[in-house]
């Protein structure tokens, strides 16, 4: 339940969720979720072996935050400036061809990876809150590790199946206009989470 509480919460996966699953099709979330929870397992053995304090210090969080906003900036313009010249074209007809193809997989699997690893706050949670329910977890041994581990990443692959099948479910009824809506809100909250996350960098460096 904490987990599904964190995966609703509004962030840069569930945005990008949002936008490339009214691009690309229903499977876009299950795949972003596998490169979200192939980094979280990464991360979750780094905890283990004892990173949580260094994650956890302020200067990291600013490194992460001011590096993340950039990325997440360069992804909401790229997006609002396709949209404003109208590239992005609603072809219901290829959408299902177009999902997978040309390594269409692997990229959604490594934007999954990298959008987790440009939110700062991402990496707090796990830091913190994560690394408190690993506590708990530990002294029952790899099950204990394990179950927890499936349980949170469950949450996520439910979260963001059902978001990706609504959207690319309403593409079919909804028409180029609710495309073209998403996708630019979807950028819109992008630039936002970006001036965010840069402004939140530079107040843990101290700059204000």
């Amino acid at each position: 339940m904490v987990a599904l509480t964190g995966a609703m919460a509004p962030g840069p996966l569930l945005t990008v969720t949002l936008a490339e699953s009214a691009r690309r099709g229903k499977k876009v979330g299950p795949l972003l979720v596998v490169g979200h929870a192939a980094l979280e397992l990464l991360l979750v053995v780094l905890l283990v072996l004892g990173l949580a304090p260094f994650l956890s210090r302020p200067q990291v969080v600013a490194v992460i935050g001011m590096v993340g906003g950039l990325f997440l900036f360069w992804m909401g313009a790229s997006l609002l400036r396709d949209v404003i010249k109208g590239r992005l074209v609603l072809d219901l007809g290829a959408a299902g061809n177009r999902e997978l193809g040309g390594g269409g997989a692997g990229k959604l699997i490594g934007l999954g990876a990298a959008v987790s690893l440009a939110n700062p706050y991402w990496s707090l949670w796990w830091a913190t809150v994560g690394f408190a329910y690993l506590t708990i977890a530990l002294p029952m041994g790899p099950l204990g590790v394990g179950a927890f581990f499936t349980g949170h990443i469950l949450a996520d692959f439910l979260w963001y199946s059902v978001v990706a099948w609504a959207i690319a479910s309403g593409r079919h009824f909804l028409g180029p206009r609710f495309y073209r809506g998403i996708l630019g809100l979807s950028g819109i909250f992008l630039l936002g989470l970006a001036g965010y996350f840069v402004l939140s960098g530079l107040h843990f460096q101290g700059v204000f």
